[in-house]
Protein backbone atom coordinates (compact mmCIF):
# COMPACT_ATOMS: atom_id res chain seq x y z
CA UNK A 1 0.00 0.00 0.00
CA UNK A 2 0.87 3.53 -0.62
CA UNK A 3 2.24 5.64 1.93
CA UNK A 4 1.12 8.42 0.95
CA UNK A 5 -1.37 10.91 2.45
CA UNK A 6 -4.03 10.94 0.72
CA UNK A 7 -4.18 7.23 -0.14
CA UNK A 8 -3.82 6.18 3.17
CA UNK A 9 -6.74 7.89 3.72
CA UNK A 10 -8.93 6.49 0.76
CA UNK A 11 -7.41 3.17 1.99
CA UNK A 12 -8.49 2.74 5.66
CA UNK A 13 -11.58 5.38 5.05
CA UNK A 14 -13.37 2.45 2.79
CA UNK A 15 -12.55 -0.13 5.25
CA UNK A 16 -13.27 1.67 8.15
CA UNK A 17 -17.23 0.65 8.51
CA UNK A 18 -16.28 -3.00 9.18
CA UNK A 19 -12.49 -2.77 10.33
CA UNK A 20 -13.22 -3.79 14.41
CA UNK A 21 -15.09 -7.21 12.37
CA UNK A 22 -12.40 -8.03 10.53
CA UNK A 23 -9.68 -7.82 13.63
CA UNK A 24 -12.21 -8.94 16.58
CA UNK A 25 -9.50 -10.56 18.98
CA UNK A 26 -7.34 -7.94 19.06
CA UNK A 27 -8.16 -6.50 22.03
CA UNK A 28 -6.33 -8.56 24.49
CA UNK A 29 -3.26 -8.06 22.40
CA UNK A 30 -3.88 -4.19 22.28
CA UNK A 31 -4.43 -3.88 26.23
CA UNK A 32 -0.82 -6.31 26.69
CA UNK A 33 1.22 -3.97 24.54
CA UNK A 34 0.12 -0.73 26.22
CA UNK A 35 0.46 -2.45 29.90
CA UNK A 36 4.11 -2.67 27.96
CA UNK A 37 4.37 1.20 28.08
CA UNK A 38 4.82 1.18 31.41
CA UNK A 39 2.21 4.13 31.83
CA UNK A 40 1.25 5.59 35.19
CA UNK A 41 -1.43 7.51 36.42
CA UNK A 42 -1.68 11.26 35.21
CA UNK A 43 0.57 10.50 32.39
CA UNK A 44 -0.20 12.32 28.98
CA UNK A 45 -0.05 9.45 26.43
CA UNK A 46 -1.17 9.81 22.25
CA UNK A 47 -2.34 7.05 20.19
CA UNK A 48 -0.96 7.69 17.01
CA UNK A 49 -2.89 6.97 14.07
CA UNK A 50 -5.15 5.70 16.16
CA UNK A 51 -7.66 4.30 13.73
CA UNK A 52 -10.93 3.24 15.58
CA UNK A 53 -9.44 3.51 18.76
CA UNK A 54 -8.95 -0.22 20.11
CA UNK A 55 -6.33 0.92 22.49
CA UNK A 56 -7.71 3.95 23.29
CA UNK A 57 -9.94 2.15 26.39
CA UNK A 58 -6.59 0.57 27.27
CA UNK A 59 -4.51 3.70 27.75
CA UNK A 60 -7.54 5.38 29.73
CA UNK A 61 -7.46 3.28 31.99
CA UNK A 62 -3.58 3.00 32.69
CA UNK A 63 -3.52 6.70 33.29
CA UNK A 64 -6.51 7.19 34.80
CA UNK A 65 -9.51 10.38 35.02
CA UNK A 66 -6.46 12.45 35.73
CA UNK A 67 -4.15 11.14 32.96
CA UNK A 68 -4.55 12.59 28.94
CA UNK A 69 -5.23 10.30 26.58
CA UNK A 70 -5.49 11.80 22.21
CA UNK A 71 -6.22 9.74 19.51
CA UNK A 72 -4.79 11.55 16.01
CA UNK A 73 -5.61 10.20 12.70
CA UNK A 74 -5.87 11.08 9.51
CA UNK A 75 -9.04 9.44 8.55
CA UNK A 76 -12.32 10.82 9.40
CA UNK A 77 -14.08 7.62 9.01
CA UNK A 78 -11.88 6.00 11.67
CA UNK A 79 -12.79 8.53 13.65
CA UNK A 80 -16.11 8.21 13.54
CA UNK A 81 -16.13 4.44 13.91
CA UNK A 82 -13.67 5.50 17.26
CA UNK A 83 -16.68 8.12 18.46
CA UNK A 84 -19.38 5.27 17.68
CA UNK A 85 -18.04 2.36 19.19
CA UNK A 86 -17.70 4.77 22.55
CA UNK A 87 -13.66 4.83 22.62
CA UNK A 88 -13.71 9.05 22.10
CA UNK A 89 -14.09 11.54 25.33
CA UNK A 90 -14.07 10.17 29.11
CA UNK A 91 -14.29 6.38 28.37
CA UNK A 92 -11.21 6.97 25.57
CA UNK A 93 -9.46 9.99 24.48
CA UNK A 94 -9.61 13.50 23.15
CA UNK A 95 -9.75 12.36 19.07
CA UNK A 96 -7.97 14.83 16.76
CA UNK A 97 -8.34 14.28 12.85
CA UNK A 98 -4.52 15.26 12.18
CA UNK A 99 -1.39 13.90 10.28
CA UNK A 100 1.19 12.24 12.67
CA UNK A 101 3.73 14.08 10.54
CA UNK A 102 2.37 17.76 12.12
CA UNK A 103 0.48 17.25 15.33
CA UNK A 104 -1.31 20.41 17.23
CA UNK A 105 0.87 19.56 20.38
CA UNK A 106 3.33 21.36 22.19
CA UNK A 107 6.53 19.98 22.50
CA UNK A 108 8.02 17.76 25.50
CA UNK A 109 3.70 17.59 26.38
CA UNK A 110 3.71 14.35 26.58
CA UNK A 111 4.53 11.18 28.62
CA UNK A 112 4.62 8.44 25.88
CA UNK A 113 3.22 7.15 21.99
CA UNK A 114 1.32 4.32 21.36
CA UNK A 115 1.53 3.66 17.22
CA UNK A 116 -0.18 0.32 15.85
CA UNK A 117 0.06 -0.46 12.74
CA UNK A 118 1.90 3.02 12.21
CA UNK A 119 5.44 3.16 10.87
CA UNK A 120 4.85 1.71 7.46
CA UNK A 121 2.14 4.35 6.43
CA UNK A 122 4.46 6.90 7.65
CA UNK A 123 5.18 9.04 4.37
CA UNK A 124 8.53 10.27 5.67
CA UNK A 125 9.57 7.80 8.28
CA UNK A 126 12.11 9.61 10.01
CA UNK A 127 10.48 13.15 9.91
CA UNK A 128 7.26 11.01 11.39
CA UNK A 129 9.40 9.58 14.63
CA UNK A 130 11.27 12.81 14.96
CA UNK A 131 7.59 14.30 15.32
CA UNK A 132 6.75 12.43 17.84
CA UNK A 133 9.82 13.02 19.69
CA UNK A 134 9.20 16.70 19.50
CA UNK A 135 6.14 15.48 21.15
CA UNK A 136 7.20 13.33 24.46
CA UNK A 137 9.59 14.84 27.23
CA UNK A 138 13.55 13.54 27.58
CA UNK A 139 12.94 10.04 29.13
CA UNK A 140 9.16 9.43 27.74
CA UNK A 141 8.51 6.28 25.72
CA UNK A 142 7.22 5.16 22.17
CA UNK A 143 5.70 1.53 21.52
CA UNK A 144 5.32 0.41 17.74
CA UNK A 145 2.93 -2.32 18.18
CA UNK A 146 1.10 -4.56 15.54
CA UNK A 147 -1.40 -7.51 16.93
CA UNK A 148 0.62 -9.99 14.53
CA UNK A 149 4.04 -10.12 13.68
CA UNK A 150 6.18 -9.29 10.61
CA UNK A 151 5.78 -12.61 8.78
CA UNK A 152 2.03 -13.52 9.90
CA UNK A 153 1.10 -10.36 8.24
CA UNK A 154 3.13 -10.80 4.67
CA UNK A 155 1.36 -14.10 4.73
CA UNK A 156 -2.06 -12.19 5.59
CA UNK A 157 -0.82 -10.13 2.66
CA UNK A 158 0.24 -13.50 0.18
CA UNK A 159 3.79 -11.95 0.11
CA UNK A 160 6.90 -12.73 1.96
CA UNK A 161 8.70 -10.35 4.43
CA UNK A 162 11.99 -8.59 2.83
CA UNK A 163 15.17 -6.96 4.41
CA UNK A 164 13.87 -3.15 3.36
CA UNK A 165 10.73 -3.98 5.90
CA UNK A 166 11.30 -0.64 8.12
CA UNK A 167 9.64 -2.62 11.28
CA UNK A 168 12.84 -4.98 11.07
CA UNK A 169 15.06 -4.38 14.16
CA UNK A 170 18.04 -3.99 11.78
CA UNK A 171 16.49 -1.29 9.46
CA UNK A 172 14.18 -0.05 12.56
CA UNK A 173 17.31 0.91 15.54
CA UNK A 174 19.31 3.14 13.43
CA UNK A 175 16.16 4.71 12.14
CA UNK A 176 14.67 5.60 15.71
CA UNK A 177 18.14 6.56 16.90
CA UNK A 178 18.42 9.42 14.32
CA UNK A 179 15.29 10.41 15.04
CA UNK A 180 15.46 10.92 19.14
CA UNK A 181 14.88 7.48 20.56
CA UNK A 182 16.57 4.69 21.94
CA UNK A 183 15.10 1.00 20.90
CA UNK A 184 15.12 -0.78 24.10
CA UNK A 185 12.73 -4.05 23.65
CA UNK A 186 12.06 -5.44 20.69
CA UNK A 187 10.03 -8.60 19.95
CA UNK A 188 8.48 -10.17 16.52
CA UNK A 189 6.18 -13.43 16.96
CA UNK A 190 3.45 -14.97 14.93
CA UNK A 191 1.01 -13.34 17.82
CA UNK A 192 2.55 -9.72 17.77
CA UNK A 193 5.00 -7.07 17.20
CA UNK A 194 6.32 -4.77 19.86
CA UNK A 195 9.18 -2.01 19.12
CA UNK A 196 9.79 0.22 22.44
CA UNK A 197 11.83 2.90 22.61
CA UNK A 198 13.10 5.84 25.22
CA UNK A 199 13.27 9.24 23.94
CA UNK A 200 16.63 10.70 24.54
CA UNK A 201 17.57 14.26 25.54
Amino acid sequence: MSDDPTRVREFFGARAADWDSRFPDDGPAYAAAVSELGLRPGDAVLDAGCGTGRALPPLRTAVGSSGTVLGADLTPEMLDRAVAAGRGGAAGGTLLLADVGRLPVRDGALDAVFGAGLVSHLAEPLAGLRELARVVRPGGRLALFHPIGRAALAARHGRQITPDDLRAEPRLRPLLAEAGWRLVSYVDEDARYLALAVREG
